[in-house]
């Protein structure tokens, strides 16, 4: 009898320290890996400093490798990957950047049952859940929306060289003479890959929507006359913007046009981010902004999002980090300063207090546009294809030879399995 009392006595506290270890949640440590660091890192931090009230149990520590759109980040994490040590959670664009690389290679967790569990196969629209999904399963959280065909510029200086906001790229070739002589630089543009994200701004005009698409499911072929086009139109872009765009970063190429050197630049949405949180601009006032020239009422995509690798270390850790940056809460918390906006469809974007003007326009877009996907931001392209990419870009800077640049694209599409 005495016996029994005591195992009954052993396993009352037994399952009473497994009861107070689930009420704790997590603990140990949480490499949480991204390129979101210096002027985007805020955002980032915010949601950090939330899930650290929530988990005071689980030490994060901040994985971050800069440069812009994850170009340093993601070689690293390659090696990583592939050697057997991954990150709990890392920073991905959603769609083909992740799936196409990771999830065929069998290196990522399924994340339906934490969609089912958080009630988020109807928190988010059917269109971005078949984005981040395959047959087989959901494979990141999106923690919201970025727009890439954005053209940014001063208002006021406009007002002052005399020109106004172009509605196409020959409106837009039409006035750069006139910047010119006046000493300013038609287009800011920095280091290469903001070279790229420029030609698919360009792309979309010339294009359409449809014909965007159909360079990604292979129903229009780089080399079609329309596609050819396309290079066409970007050089004679290209010849209106600063000679030292290689040297600059993303933000110093945003900084030329708030500086007035320069009249306009084609950024993603982030750019908005930057200018009021590193800079303390006003929408509407300190800068403004439209759809990069010919691209109204379409807007393009992008999301950043996060997955959970197989073999993480603090697996539990992961999962509390990605309901977090799920739930509308969290996505409140980091959109604000991101300059993005929420992928939770419960995101609070009417509050005036937490999203600003630019951003709620952009919200009015994102619900009456046509929606189509970023290729420089990994949504429409496996990386097979996005990589070599900039090998197709070099041809065209060194040649601008619309036709042999055509060529090389097709040639990579169909390496890649697009249109194969």
């Amino acid at each position: 009898m005495k016996k029994l009392l005591s195992l009954v006595l052993v396993l009352s506290v037994m399952l009473g320290a497994t009861s107070l270890a689930l009420a704790q949640g997590p603990s140990g440590e949480l490499e949480i890996f991204s390129w979101w660091a210096g002027d985007e890192g805020p955002a980032l931090e915010a949601l950090i400093a939330r899930y650290s009230e929530i988990n005071p149990n689980v030490e994060v520590i901040n994985a971050t490798v800069t440069g812009g759109s994850g170009v340093n980040a993601k070689a690293v994490l390659k090696t990583r990957m592939l050697g057997g040590d991954p990150p709990d959670s890392f920073q991905v664009h959603a769609g083909q950047e992740l799936i196409g690389t990771w999830v065929v290679a069998d290196r990522m967790e399924d994340l339906t049952p934490l969609f089912e569990e958080q009630g988020w196969m109807e928190a988010f629209p059917q269109g971005l859940l078949d984005l981040i999904s395959t047959d087989e399963g959901i494979w990141s959280v999106p923690v919201n929306i970025h727009r890439s065909n954005v053209l940014w510029f001063v208002p006021s200086k406009l007002e002052e060289w005399g020109v106004e906001v172009p509605a196409s790229w020959a409106d837009f070739l039409a006035i750069c003479p006139t910047l010119k002589e006046a000493g300013v630089t038609p287009l800011a543009l920095g280091e290469n890959w903001t070279v790229n994200h420029l030609w698919e701004s360009v792309a979309l005009s010339i294009l359409g929507a449809d014909g965007w698409n159909g360079l990604w499911d292979g129903s229009v072929s780089f080399t079609s006359p329309e596609a050819v086009a396309v290079w066409d139109t970007f050089g004679q872009v290209l010849d209106c913007t600063n000679e030292d765009a290689a040297s600059l970063s993303w933000q110093q190429a945003t900084d030329m046009v708030v500086g007035g050197t320069a009249a306009f630049n084609v950024m993603g949405d982030w750019a908005a981010g930057y200018m009021v949180t590193t800079l303390g601009l006003v929408p509407g006032e300190g800068f403004g902004w439209a759809a990069a020239p010919g691209t109204d009422g379409v807007f393009m995509m992008l999301s950043d999002s996060f997955g959970l690798p197989v073999g993480a270390k603090n697996r539990d850790a992961a999962l509390a980090w990605l309901t977090l940056l799920g739930s509308a809460e969290g996505q409140d918390i980091f959109n604000p300063l991101k300059g993005s906006i929420p992928a939770n469809l419960g995101g609070d974007v009417t509050n005036g207090d937490l999203y600003n003007p630019y951003l709620q326009s952009a919200a009015a877009d994102w619900a009456s546009n046509t929606i189509v996907g970023s290729l420089v931001h990994g949504a429409v392209a496996p990386e097979s294809f996005t990589s070599n990419f900039a090998t197709v870009m070099e041809i065209f800077l060194t040649s601008r030879d619309a036709t042999a640049t055509a060529n090389a694209a097709q040639a990579v599409a169909l390496q890649s399995g697009i249109g194969a």
